[in-house]
């Protein structure tokens, strides 16, 4: 896989709580030289990145119900029509880790749903599993949801809790999805082998802030 190929699998991510309008600017400009499939940044920036990306091809991805997925689902709701009417076109939402823990699927279905119905079908929604809180179990039955619910990909982790993406949870999340979603890791991805790994065990998308560093060196 070549430095071009990888970029085009990585959302270029900043999160990051200090995170300023010249650090955005920062990360659209490295996402239109290194042809990132998307930069992931927190709302209040969603119309930077798209002033920032526009016509270069890179899609501008927002968090909702981040990084706990303890809001409500209406609060998600409203998240994720406000991000896509300022120019969001892929939305990774955080479950309700919580409900999903205790096993309550009906629930999480219906919040991933209702972000989805609220992103129409211009937009792309990832489900935000929090792996490193889960069980196998309950990484499986998050998976269900994901898709009954219109979710387009599941995605490992947020980066914000105690652990982050693992090859095994990237397998057995593409095996219980099949061909059906896309498989999303991200946390803790610094390096290319740590990306190739993912994509090896799955991954279709890879989210990580080194990504710069990452595909540097995949060019040399």
């Amino acid at each position: 896989m070549n430095s071009k190929q990888l970029a085009s699998m990585i959302d270029h991510t900043l999160l990051k709580p200090e995170a300023g309008v010249e650090d955005i600017r920062r990360l659209c400009a490295e996402a239109r030289e290194y042809g990132f499939a998307s930069v992931c940044v927190n709302g209040s920036f969603v119309e930077t990145a798209v002033r920032e990306t526009k016509g270069s091809g890179v899609k501008v991805c927002t968090v909702i119900g981040f990084p706990l997925g303890a809001c409500s689902s209406e609060t998600k709701a409203f998240e994720a029509r406000e991000a896509v009417a300022r120019g969001a076109e892929e939305l990774d939402m955080v479950v309700a880790v919580g409900r999903l823990r205790t096993g309550d699927e009906d629930y999480v279905r219906e919040d991933i749903r209702k972000v989805v119905d609220a992103a129409g079908k211009g937009a792309v929604v990832k489900v935000i599993l929090e792996t490193c809180l889960l069980d196998d179990e309950k990484k499986i039955l998050g998976c269900r949801p994901a898709e009954e619910g219109g979710a387009r990909f599941v995605k490992t982790s947020t980066g914000f809790s105690s652990g982050g993406a693992t090859a095994e949870d990237v397998a057995l999340m593409r095996r219980t999805v099949g061909d059906r979603l896309g498989v999303k890791a991200a946390g803790g991805i610094r390096t290319r082998h740590d990306a190739e790994t993912m994509i090896a065990a799955g991954a279709n998308r890879i989210g990580a802030s080194a990504s710069s560093a990452i595909c540097s060196e995949a060019r040399s």
